[in-house]
């Protein structure tokens, strides 16, 4: 009786499992996509890279997915986020400076004059971030960024910028990884500007953040050894330098990368413009009510080259009001 019983028990387990591992094995990966053909390709590639024996199989070690941060992962209007944070920062340091009420382009932050700072263009800006970037320790810019992204607010939507990541793209970082690919952000942005905040925002650890970066140096200050940040430019990590920057600190081509700009077009080239199973992305700024919608000619994030590229070069453009059921993660119902 009792091993009647037991087999009972038995075959009753059996079909609870048998019933429940394809509700299980069909839970939707990604279920902030809506079902388009972006959400498909992006399926389909998993599947293809990942089927043991397959024709298109990449070993675990080889599954090397990019991505790059500003307008692929999180919001990059009306200003990138460090554009912000160094504008603060000039606020903030202005009093120790005097000089700076009258020369540009510190005089056009102090003055709220957006138009002058654009017109001091890339030299300008560098002018800033050398000058609110470097003079400190890495450990002390780690904790100034900190406490500015724990209180600074987009103006739009009034929240913390590092509530405005994409939670479609948060979803796919952890659909690769569930796959068995190792994410790396590769961004024009300054590698230590993101470092302090990617692993708990993303689930990319520091070591796997490529970006710009000033020169540093090693200096003992009171007996503690300390790296010592310089106002001077080291690498910029954009445009045809993001294939330098992929090569010199990553080492392996990796077979997908994710992009918005004509920033990543050579990312995206170097990816996918060779043999292999390769998949490369574009992510599409088109919902003006939920986010924003631009491209060719905007002054942050433009899409114009790249954009015309996508068909001839097979990458799957991602509409964002067409593909996203929602932008920001508290959009969530």
């Amino acid at each position: 009786m009792k091993c009647r019983a037991f087999h009972m028990l038995t075959v009753a387990v059996a079909i609870v499992v048998a019933w429940s591992f394809p509700a299980f094995a069909q839970t939707d990966p990604l279920p902030s996509w809506n079902d388009t053909p972006a959400k498909q390709a992006i399926i389909e590639f998993v599947g293809h890279v990942t089927e043991d024996g397959g024709s298109d199989f990449v070993a675990a070690s080889d599954r090397i997915a990019i991505f790059d941060n500003d307008g692929t992962l999180w919001v990059e209007q009306p200003m990138y986020v460090q554009l912000a944070f160094a504008l603060d920062r000039v606020k903030a340091l202005a009093p120790m400076h005097p000089e700076w009420k009258d020369k540009q382009p510190f005089k056009a932050v102090l003055d709220g004059d957006m138009k002058a700072l654009a017109e001091s263009g890339e030299p300008g800006l560098v002018e800033l971030i050398m000058a609110t970037h470097a003079g400190m320790t890495v450990s002390e810019f780690s904790s100034i960024v900190t406490d500015w992204l724990a209180t600074a607010r987009d103006p739009r939507f009034k929240r913390l910028y590092t509530e405005l990541v994409y939670q479609p793209m948060l979803e796919l970082l952890a659909y690769l990884r569930a796959n068995g690919f190792k994410t790396f952000i590769v961004s024009g942005g300054g590698v230590e500007f993101m470092r302090p905040w990617t692993d708990k925002i993303y689930g990319v650890p520091p070591e796997q953040v490529v970006g710009s970066s000033i020169k540093t140096k090693f200096v003992m200050r009171d007996g503690i050894p300390t790296i010592f940040r310089l106002p001077a430019v080291n690498f910029i990590d954009d445009k045809d330098g993001k294939p330098v920057g992929i090569n010199e600190y990553i080492g392996r081509r990796p077979i997908a990368a994710f992009g918005n700009s004509d920033g990543d077009l050579e990312m995206l080239q170097w990816t996918t413009l060779t043999a292999g199973v390769r998949f490369g992305v574009l992510i599409h700024h088109t919902d003006a009510e939920r986010e924003y919608a631009y491209d060719r000619h905007s002054h942050f994030g433009r899409l114009d080259v790249a954009l015309d590229l996508a068909a001839t070069n097979h990458w799957t453009v991602v509409d964002m009001k067409r593909d996203w059921k929602v932008i920001f993660p508290f959009q969530k119902q």
